[in-house]
């Protein structure tokens, strides 16, 4: 079993932990990890829902009374104490509704970049240092580096394969100073965690991983926001502008959807269509070729930085989905903006989605992407 990892020569100091357990085989491991290494370790569980029954059932999610249960008895197997925390109000008003207020004005939201932000390391962070503690530990795969100087850097995890670094680029200096991440400093795949938590008599080894939006109960994200938004029909139209077909809502629509579209018109070269464009002001959703989708820059708001932001213009590489690779970019903050230019354009980069740049496997920040430009558009 690997220890708790660290990056200086002497013996890592014993810190009070509070460990978030999502009810999940990450996180259990994270928690015996942390309290293998010395530290004093405090377990919670975080109650997301004011009616818990109403999210996700069948030990697939972080947010149900079987998750609940399953945290409570994998820290009885570790020895440490353990508390539920409602944060359902807090999470209800920064991730739900964030989320849909986000597909009503057009834009794809991420919400689990926004729950690390406003309530693993804002709302339980906050909580967890007026109470004495001194870190927060999750099961994220990412890696946290102290520089030679006490600053703390967010890395990818050892792991490249299970590497969650994108969806912590929200965090800041101050939260990374308080943050742990037992899995991320070792190599060891997903199979050999769940050999870890058998060892270590932990029920969960064989619990399934959760890949879906945990509070939509059912995977059905379009039919959750026809439930909020309501239908609203409007035209889906191609790049002249001409109708070729009808839609229920636009917010049913990501750019570089192909599925779904039910369009009444085929194109003229026999090709398939893409969402290209999503406009909730009209109401219409503009369809084309993939061609179409290629993207050369972007500009993103509300930046955060893992540090120090950037001094000027610079070379980086950047991630634009939770699941996807680096793109070499060049980038710079120009009026509180991150105006980030493509060495190749790229395809389905949608406003709403966080654009995370990285300086080889240093997280640098992420931003918000706002507008994208078009590959072969003029410059603005």
């Amino acid at each position: 079993m690997t220890p708790l990892a660290t990056h200086t020569a002497r013996p890592p100091a014993r810190l009070k932990v509070l460990a978030a357990m999502s009810g999940g085989v990450d996180s259990a491991v994270a928690a015996a990890r942390a309290a293998a290494a010395g530290h004093d370790v405090t377990g919670v569980h975080l109650a997301l829902s004011a009616n818990p029954q109403s999210f996700r059932t069948g030990a697939r999610g972080c947010c149900t009374v079987e998750d609940s249960h399953d945290a409570r008895r994998a820290a009885d197997v570790i020895g440490i104490p353990f508390y539920v925390w409602d944060l359902a109000e807090r999470f209800r008003e920064d991730v739900v509704e964030d989320f849909v207020s986000e597909y009503a004005a057009g834009r794809t939201p991420n919400p689990c970049l926004r729950c690390n932000e406003k309530i693993k390391f804002a709302a339980l962070l906050d909580k967890a240092l007026a109470l004495g503690f001194d870190a927060v530990c999750t099961g994220h795969y990412a890696k946290v580096v102290t520089r030679a100087d006490g600053g703390r850097e967010l890395h990818r995890a050892a792991d490249a394969a299970k590497d969650q670094s994108y969806v912590l680029g929200v965090l800041d200096e101050r939260q990374l100073a308080h943050a742990m991440f037992p899995l991320g400093d070792t190599g060891t795949t997903k199979a050999e965690i769940r050999a870890e938590a058998a060892e270590r008599g932990l029920f969960v080894a064989e619990k399934p991983d959760s890949h879906d939006i945990c509070f939509i109960a059912d995977g059905d994200t379009q039919g959750f926001l026809a439930r909020r938004l309501g239908a609203a029909e409007g035209d889906v139209v191609d790049e002249s502008g001409a109708r070729v077909g009808t839609h229920s809502g636009a917010y049913g629509f990501t750019v570089g959807q192909r599925k779904g579209l039910a369009l009444g018109r085929p194109a003229p070269d026999g090709r398939p269509r893409y969402v290209l464009d999503i406009s909730p002001v009209d109401n219409t959703v503009t369809v084309g070729p993939a061609s179409s989708l290629d993207v050369e820059a972007l500009t993103a708001v509300s930046p955060r930085w893992c540090g120090a932001p950037p001094a000027g213009p610079g070379t980086y590489t950047a991630q634009l989905r939770a699941h996807g690779g680096e793109t070499p970019v060049t980038a710079e903050v120009v009026g509180g903006e991150l105006r980030v230019g493509f060495a190749e354009p790229v395809r389905g980069v949608a406003p709403g989605q966080a654009v995370v740049l990285y300086d080889g496997t240093r997280v640098v920040g992420s931003a918000t992407i706002a507008t994208t430009r078009r590959a072969g558009a003029p410059a603005a």
